[in-house]
């Protein structure tokens, strides 16, 4: 995988990640949890009707594999919409806390963080999960085709780097696990509606498939943010493929948990 990735295993819990700065993150795996099937077994996803007790748990386990136990009680998990608000946390009073849960309930599909010992955890089974860090801060992105066609990520990038005062350049993202570019077949109409919008894509007539590259289109709107196309790394992972290792809507038929990407600051000392 490269760039700074590697897996490591902790009671069970895989996660693929690592370290920038003083930001811990990854991308969780389906195994080392406690959800019964359909949802086996480290599902994180909380509004798949699985059991709350089972996900409350299996959340514990995967902060504890990202050696980050302690931020269990502060742990920020949004309402995905699949639309394109970003919510910014800067302050980890109580307060603003609270005032961060209930704008994130409200729907977000992309949390910055500049504050420290303030976990953050987006949940997928297809969509593509990104993670943004700018110095010693970071942004997690849900970015289905809804959030993808909104270029979210780059709406992140741009929010991380204002949030810590950093540079659009400074931007490094990595890319994980999803449903891949030669396995997502989409309408024609879809297509084209990206077609009008990304390089990256053939309108259907011409390209004679419909396969659309989700991750082909993130890095193309980072790029034009002006993150360097060598900060952008795709850990080329498989949701349909690797269905063993994740979850996947299309594969399981819509019944299925949701593995998660994660991170969070160091606190100081």
């Amino acid at each position: 995988m490269g760039s700074g990735l590697s897996r490591s295993v902790r009671n069970g819990v895989a996660i693929i990640g690592g370290t920038a700065g003083k930001v811990r993150f990854g991308f969780t795996e389906r195994a080392g949890g406690v959800s019964a099937p359909p949802f086996a077994s480290l599902n994180l996803g909380g509004h798949v009707g699985d059991d709350a007790a089972a996900v409350a748990e299996n959340r514990v386990r995967a902060l504890a594999a990202l050696g980050a136990a302690e931020g269990d009680a502060r742990l920020l998990v949004p309402n995905q919409v699949h639309g394109d608000h970003v919510a910014v946390v800067d302050d980890a009073g109580d307060d603003a806390i609270a005032r961060v849960r209930e704008e994130i309930a409200a729907g977000a599909d992309a949390i910055v963080c500049t504050v420290p010992g303030v976990p953050v955890m987006l949940c997928f089974a297809d969509c593509v999960p990104v993670i943004l860090i700018c110095g010693d801060a970071f942004a997690v992105v849900h970015s289905g085709w809804k959030g993808t066609e909104a270029r979210i990520a780059a709406t992140s990038a741009r929010a991380l780097a204002a949030s810590c005062g950093g540079s659009l350049s400074d931007v490094r993202a990595w890319i994980g696990p999803h449903i891949r570019g030669d396995e997502y077949e989409v309408s024609p109409e879809l297509i084209d509606r990206f077609a009008a919008s990304f390089s990256a894509v053939k309108p259907a007539a011409a390209a004679g498939s419909r396969l659309l590259d989700l991750a082909a289109c993130i890095r193309e709107a980072l790029i034009e943010e002006r993150v360097a196309a060598d900060h952008i790394v795709d850990t080329g992972l498989s949701t349909l493929r690797d269905n063993d290792r994740f979850f996947s809507y299309r594969a399981e038929r819509g019944r299925c948990g949701r593995h998660a990407a994660i991170a969070v600051i160091d606190r100081e000392g």
